[in-house]
């Protein structure tokens, strides 16, 4: 879903009056727009050619922390800057936002003018151009769940994020009438996604008080990446504008269901899904089977961009259709990675590890890098599971923490290949920041657990 702005329309709508502002964004290592709002007069008198940001934006926490130790950037280097480049193909209205035009951006290199390595639109990029050497092209979509709650921003964070209301007092999973009260903020998000040219498929309630979900159209997987940033914006602003707030934490509560953001995906030749293969076992095809075997093989290794963050792996619980084993099953929603549209040919594979916290970018890419090294390796995959994979005690576990994920990418030789060892190295100290940080800080349980008993 391409942006639904030319530069010429652009052009026309500011000389009448109708747009006055274009955000120009990049996504950031968690998936974040990061850029600047250009009165739009500037921007199409040239400003559209590049613009500049610090390259602190690629070497923070999720507090804005400048953490040291990246090897491309640092107090001692200075913070200097990135380029900026708006991908004009992305340029689209923002309906929801007055008078407001929005633009992805690629990050350079100041010096050089070379894509920055280790950005996330770089990262997915890269691994669709080995694809594209395989004659393949990735499809993707990824949905997105997100629990609604009836405070505002302010009054959550005036309230500690303690105490709050769901937006509905029990289980919405596809429940009409519940879902119904809810509409003056879904239907906002619908039709202003669709004003973005975003071609939203539903929304639906989810399997929790005041959780949601939304659905969006199958696309290609740096168009699906695009737009989940997008989306996930989007809902936070129209949040903001109706009076709620929204999270899109992997595990907000203990006593919640956990928000997934599972990736469906297939690769793609000559128009015809090269998935499919009718005389295949469930209407797989060899590749298909070499590539799943890949995400199989190297499941561990590709955790981290699935779960990203300590509060990730609070999700993994059995009985709560939040995956606990990295094996395959058709059409079984108890297994790590599920086979959809079986016999059809809009056969595909459902990754349901990655929670609602992660960066599509990266998370594609991992993806793809796995899927590849299988297909290269031609693979072999595994028997089917079948049953209730959270009984399978011998079965392949998930990662059960962000260290021991945080261990197996820093030692995954597929993806050093497959992104570079710079590009790892950086992610691996992303990683052990978050749990360092984590690590040195008070938490309200154990303080509420034994600030009298011990």
């Amino acid at each position: 879903m391409p942006g639904n702005l030319t530069l010429t329309d652009l052009k026309k709508r500011v000389k009448d009056g109708s747009i006055d502002t274009v955000i120009a964004c990049a996504p950031d290592m968690q998936g974040r727009l990061m850029g600047k709002r250009f009165h739009a007069q500037y921007f199409v008198d040239g400003g559209y050619e590049e613009t500049h940001c610090c390259n602190y934006l690629l070497a923070t926490d999720i507090e804005m922390e400048t953490v040291q130790g990246y090897a491309s950037t640092s107090w001692a280097a200075g913070y200097g800057d990135y380029v900026m480049k708006p991908d004009l193909a992305t340029l689209r209205l923002i309906p929801w936002l007055e008078k407001t035009a929005l633009v992805l951006s690629d990050l350079h290199d100041h010096h050089t003018h070379d894509l920055v390595a280790h950005a996330p639109r770089t990262i997915l990029k890269r691994q669709i151009e080995r694809l594209e050497g395989l004659g393949l092209t990735a499809a993707a979509a990824t949905e997105l769940e997100f629990f609604v709650f009836r405070e505002t921003y302010d009054e959550a964070r005036d309230k500690h994020y303690r105490g709050l209301t769901t937006i509905s007092p029990y289980n919405e999973d596809y429940h009409i009438f519940q879902t119904t009260k809810e509409e003056h903020l879904m239907r906002a998000i619908r039709n202003g996604l669709y004003g973005a040219g975003v071609t939203v498929e539903n929304t639906k309630g989810e399997a929790d008080p005041g959780q949601a979900e939304v659905n969006i159209k199958y696309s290609d997987a740096l168009d699906t990446a695009d737009t989940h940033v997008l989306v996930k914006n989007a809902v936070k602003e129209i949040a903001w504008a109706t009076g709620h707030a929204v999270t899109f934490m992997a595990k907000p509560h203990h006593d919640m269901a956990g928000s997934s953001s599972h990736i469906h995906q297939s690769l793609w030749k000559a128009k015809k899904n090269a998935f499919h293969d009718p005389k295949g076992k469930h209407g797989m095809s060899a590749l298909m089977q070499h590539y799943l075997a890949g995400l199989l093989a190297h499941a561990d290794e590709l955790t981290y961009f699935l779960a990203p963050y300590i509060n990730s792996y609070k999700r993994f619980s059995a009985g709560t259709f939040a995956p606990t084993k990295a094996i395959w099953s058709a059409d079984n929603r108890t297994a790590g990675y599920r086979i959809c549209g079986t016999n059809t040919k809009a056969v595909r594979v459902e990754c349901r590890v990655g929670g609602s916290d992660l960066n599509p970018y990266l998370a594609l890419a991992a993806q793809i890098a796995a899927g590849i090294a299988g297909i290269e390796g031609k693979m072999k995959l595994e028997p089917e599971f079948s049953g209730d994979a959270y009984a399978a005690e011998k079965a392949r576990d998930i990662p059960r923490s962000l260290s021991a994920a945080t261990k197996a990418l820093d030692g995954s030789k597929m993806l050093r290949k497959a992104f570079g060892d710079a590009v790892i190295d950086h992610y691996v100290h992303a990683a052990r920041w978050e749990q360092e940080d984590f690590d040195r800080k008070v938490t309200d349980y154990e303080i509420a657990r034994g600030f009298e008993r011990f």
